[in-house]
């Protein structure tokens, strides 16, 4: 059984960005908590640790306003 867990950034209520993460063995997935049997995103190891650098860098325009 996979044991997903959902994100410390995921907020409360009715938020519509609600993720959560779960170590496939072998990849980082990711899926929608409000829709569990949905698609779902898996990345490696080395594949998250790139993207989570660029997100600590500023490099990716993540639905802020930019302004």
């Amino acid at each position: 059984m996979i044991d997903w867990r959902k994100s410390s950034y995921t907020g409360s209520g009715n938020d519509d960005i609600c993720v959560e993460v779960a170590d496939l063995g072998g990849c980082i997935g990711f899926r929608d908590s409000k829709d569990p049997d949905g698609p779902r995103l898996g990345f490696s190891s080395r594949e998250f640790g790139g993207l989570l650098r660029r997100i600590r860098r500023g490099e990716l325009n993540l639905g802020r306003d930019a302004t």
